[in-house]
């Protein structure tokens, strides 16, 4: 009765089945880790948002990678903004996904020291290679506060570092590249400016992450699990509707041979 399972169509039909059930479980897992990592950020995020501010010297140094357990720490340092070796930072967008530029200024710290502040957007100016107008820092010894970051590499980040950039222009966020140009010591990563806020709300400082949404990770490993357990069910509820039709056919031909003239 069921040696039509030995034909070319149902070995193929079997095969095809055996090969996605452990590949749609392997994508249920994914999408579950996917989940889980999103839900280990958020918190990750949440709590360091919500920590008291400590000095950035605390968190980092120069040369020194922040870790990400350190991500958007809330951070404070206290000094004097070098206007002088501000520069900007391509292809940035803000809230509005309107593209212009970071505005990132180094901070000098009192030990002679510097960390980089990136200060918010700003739109384009004339063009993309034009420098735009930039509100001033302020100036004089003032406190900063912002989250921690990581510097930006090509790797970590996507973006391509393109070459024969106009003057003051620069792709990534790195503070070894930012210390080459300033010729002094620059701590690792970067602060991202929260306070004080820029009068007239120009730069525009730099939305805090999302520590609330956690995607439809979840939901798409139930479907990709549920995808795995139809396939079984589906091989034999076609298997069981052959056998049936297959049997229909035998029944309707027995009368015929039955009834054939000797």
């Amino acid at each position: 009765m069921y040696r039509f399972l030995l034909s070319r169509q149902w070995v193929i039909l079997t095969l095809l089945a055996l090969v996605l059930i452990p590949v749609m479980i392997e994508l249920g897992f994914w999408q579950l880790h996917r989940h889980q990592h999103r839900v280990a950020q958020n918190t990750l995020i949440a709590n360091n948002l919500k920590a008291k501010p400590v000095p950035v010297t605390e968190l980092t140094s120069p040369g020194h990678t922040v870790p990400r357990a350190d991500y958007w720490r809330q951070v404070e340092a206290t000094g004097r903004y070098d206007t002088e070796h501000e520069v900007v930072v391509r292809r940035r967008t803000n809230t509005d996904e309107t593209v212009g530029f970071h505005v990132l200024t180094p901070f000098v710290l009192a030990d002679g020291r510097a960390v980089l502040v990136n200060r918010g957007w700003v739109p384009f100016g004339a063009d993309q290679r034009t420098f735009p107008d930039i509100p001033a820092a302020p100036k004089g010894e003032v406190t900063v506060t912002g989250r921690l970051k990581a510097d930006e590499t090509t790797g970590t980040s996507g973006i391509k570092e393109l070459s024969d950039l106009p003057d003051r222009q620069v792709m990534l966020i790195n503070s070894e590249q930012q210390a080459k140009s300033l010729g002094r010591t620059v701590l690792g990563g970067y602060i991202e400016q929260t306070a004080p806020a820029a009068p007239g709300g120009s730069p525009q400082q730099i939305p805090k992450p999302d520590s609330s949404s956690i995607g439809a990770h979840m939901a798409y490993a139930v479907q990709w699990w549920l995808f795995t357990a139809a396939v079984p069910v589906g091989w034999v509820i076609l298997v069981r509707r052959e056998v049936r039709d297959r049997a229909s056919a035998a029944t309707r031909s027995t009368p015929e041979r039955e009834t054939a003239p000797a």
